[in-house]
């Protein structure tokens, strides 16, 4: 029997970046709030909770007066800055640099679309934290939709900027793309933009191989990811074997009896993903192997 845990799975770099910026200034020993999770894995906040920081709400935040926020890798729209900048609140913002041009870009386009009546789309999860950030940028007049059927109640007869929420998967997104192109009306303009996070996208054909090469996959996933979600139906999708687990307590012995004797045991996970829990889930299953 053999354990594999896939070195292609945890934090993506933007993750990584805001994470190390909280712990680089809880080292200091200074209050830190944090706008939301800063990572969609329980596991993870609960560790960084440990070393003083604290999750907040928009609620929250807005009641606070000088001190120290940090904004996550998901990005804010620009009324959590003023709303800072309002209530002497020092930012330190671990916005993923790809989010952050993906911003100015929209942000762009809307100061741009202004005089021409063009709608914003933005192909994303509503309600995401990256996805508010987005349509922030065009003081909430952006459409946001969530896959190809909401697509076609679009309005082919105007001007159409299609933008992509960076987490999303690259075939539903050209799948979109396609349809817009052969429903936008002649006397309409079509310009889209595939802003997709390449290091999240290309995690797909990735994780399929590794769960096509195992008997039991493990994927670990916090219930909060989206990415996680979009990568574990692939992961199912190439091993039916595959159970989607929020930590090691999730692990059961029947589950590794869901194959006859199996040879080899993967496991897996999201960009929110910690390596450090991937490593205690294979632990805890040498644990039930014994």
């Amino acid at each position: 029997m053999t354990i594999e845990i896939d070195s292609g799975s945890g934090f993506c770099f933007g993750v990584t970046r805001a994470i190390g910026k909280a712990e680089e200034e809880l080292a200091t020993g200074g209050r830190l709030y944090c706008l939301g999770d800063i990572v969609h894995n329980s596991r993870e906040v609960e560790r960084l909770q440990a070393l003083g920081l604290t999750t907040i709400d928009h609620e929250q935040f807005n009641a606070l007066r000088s001190t120290n926020v940090l904004l996550r890798a998901h990005g804010e729209p620009p009324a959590t800055y003023h709303q800072a900048e309002a209530n002497d609140i020092h930012l330190i913002d671990a916005t993923c640099p790809v989010v952050l041009h993906l911003q100015e870009r929209i942000r762009h386009e809307y100061e741009a679309a202004g005089r021409h009546g063009r709608q914003i789309v933005i192909f994303g999860k509503r309600g995401h934290a990256e996805v508010l950030g987005l349509v922030g940028q065009t003081e909430g007049t952006a459409i946001v939709i969530e896959s190809l059927d909401e697509a076609r109640h679009l309005d082919f007869s105007r001007d159409i900027a299609l933008y992509s929420q960076t987490t999303k998967s690259v075939e539903d997104f050209r799948h979109i793309v396609e349809y817009i192109k052969d429903h936008i009306s002649p006397s309409a303009t079509f310009t889209f933009h595939d802003t997709i996070c390449r290091q999240v996208a290309n995690r797909l054909p990735h994780i399929r191989d590794f769960a096509s090469r195992h008997d039991i996959v493990f994927f670990v996933c916090g219930q909060k990811s989206s990415n996680g979600r979009v990568l574990f139906s692939e992961c199912l999708r190439a091993n039916p074997h595959s159970f989607m687990i929020d930590s090691p307590d999730d692990i059961a012995a029947s589950q590794l009896s869901d194959v006859a004797a199996p040879r080899s045991i993967g496991i897996c996970g999201a960009t929110s993903t910690p390596k450090w829990l991937m490593e205690q889930c294979r632990q805890r299953i040498e644990e039930l192997l014994k």
